[in-house]
């Protein structure tokens, strides 16, 4: 098989975008993790970090203009552009949703959280073992994995409106005290469930950058 400068530079794409990968599930973990510790200096880390991420997403998408404008890739490979490009927004936005649970997790500051906290970091969990998995589909071009990765959004949707209930149903017992966290609380839970969306568009793309089908899941 002739390895062309088209498929180094597409490799290279993948490359950037394993790496968006990677940072988007650091950025998902420790947000969670460090507003559970209410480590606020850190917190304020993941924030200015997310920057990274959105440079990243830049170069992809200039890289993937670039190639399609000077390169006019066909089939296959344009699909692949064309996908990968789709997954580096998805990706920038998964970043920001990181983001904002950190913002959440600042207003929230040092005072005592008004419900335990359960389902908000199983959901965390599962979201982090869906973009290590989502690392492996995209680096093997596993349609069969992404498939199966996705399927787990359903239980972020569960947990979700687990979170939403208990919130309701906290901030109705004492409203004057409860209310601002647990709006804030059911915020970071719908950031979470969102993440979890974007997770599955970026299945559906792997899925269309491997078998040319464009399907939706869930």
């Amino acid at each position: 098989m002739v390895i062309t400068n088209l498929d180094i530079s597409i490799q290279s794409l993948k490359e950037y975008t394993l790496r968006m990968i990677e940072k988007c599930q650091d950025s998902v973990d420790l947000s969670v993790e460090y507003m559970i510790k209410k480590d606020m200096k850190r917190t304020k880390k993941i924030i200015r970090e997310d920057d990274d991420i959105d440079i990243l997403r830049e170069y992809i998408r200039d890289r993937s203009i670039e190639l399609m404008a000077l390169k006019q890739p066909l089939a296959r490979d344009l699909r692949y552009i064309y996908a990968i490009c789709d997954i580096s927004t998805e990706l920038e936005r998964i970043g920001d949703y990181a983001a904002n649970i950190c913002r959440e997790s600042l207003e929230i500051g040092e005072e005592p959280f008004i419900k335990e906290l359960i389902d908000i970091p199983i959901m965390k969990e599962i979201c982090c073992e869906m973009l290590k998995d989502l690392w492996v589909a995209l680096k093997d071009d596993n349609a069969n994995l992404a498939y199966e990765i996705a399927q787990k959004d359903s239980e972020i949707d569960l947990l979700y409106e687990r979170v939403r209930q208990d919130c309701l149903q906290v901030m109705h017992s004492d409203p004057e005290k409860n209310i601002n966290q647990g709006m804030r609380l059911v915020f970071i839970g719908r950031y979470i469930e969102r993440i979890g969306d974007h997770i599955t568009n970026i299945c559906e793309k792997i899925i269309y950058a491997k078998n040319g089908e464009m399907i939706e899941i869930g």
